[in-house]
Order: structure tokens, then sequence, then C-alpha cells
């Protein structure tokens, strides 16, 4: 399943050229992603309470086309590969139609005390399922 979320492009993320900065798109990536988990049933700070924490190890993003300022886009999101022990997140920042921007970010699933890698398969069996469904 493909997750969409509406972002208007604001004045503070534009560089000297008037476009959107390519720092802000990592930021718009996290936006979409917190809002595609939610969609799972759970939110991160409950994934966090129950052990689990999701840090980036890696971060990929393609500019194609600019965004400026008041540019009302939308960013898709879906999940491209899952594992035991990573996810890895698609994006795709569209704009009128065009795919101005697009990314990945993989994340592994770790102990939130230790952050040594847990199987989320076992960990949290019914969030991992969940997830699994949504597989492209």
């Amino acid at each position: 399943m493909e997750f969409e979320i509406n972002i208007t492009a604001r004045y503070a993320e534009t560089d000297q050229m008037g476009i959107i900065h390519h720092s802000v798109y990592p930021v718009w990536f996290e936006v979409a992603r917190t809002e595609f988990i939610k969609t799972s049933g759970i939110t991160y700070t409950q994934l966090e309470k129950n052990g689990v924490m999701l840090p980036l190890s890696e971060l990929t993003c393609k500019y194609i086309y600019p965004v400026h300022y008041e540019d009302n886009v939308t960013i898709r999101v879906n999940i491209e590969k899952l594992s035991f022990a990573k996810i890895t997140f698609g994006y795709k920042v569209i704009l009128d139609g065009r795919v101005m921007s697009q990314g990945t970010t993989t994340h592994g699933f770790v102990d939130s005390n230790t952050f040594r890698p847990v199987n989320i398969k076992k960990v949290m069996p019914d969030f991992y399922e969940k997830l699994l469904k949504e597989v492209q």
C-alpha cells in the first residue's frame, strides 16, 4: 500500500535560489513515514515504549525538479523491503502529477536500551504482520 500526505512548502525551507533546500526532503520523508506507521495501528512513541527503535542506517534522495515556496506537494511512502531486522521505505514527492524527487530510507529494528538488533517478528509479531501486508 502506498500512503500519501500533503505538505505545503514553507518559506523557511527555501534556499537563496528560492527552491526547497535539499536538506528538507529527509524531513518530509520522516513526516510521511511517521504518519504511515500510524496507519499500522501504532505510533513511534508506542514502539519506543515497547522497547523498539528504528534508527536510520541509509538515506537516498534523487532531486529531479525543484519545488518552490507554497507549492503543495504530495509525499507518497511505501514499504519496499522488510526483513526481521530492518525495513526500507520508498518515497516520491509529487507536484501536479509529476515526480519532483524520490528516495529511500532504511532503518534497523533495535532494542531501545542496548541498540542491538532485534527480530521484530519475535518482539512484536502483530506489528510485523501488519507491515508485511504493506510490502510492495
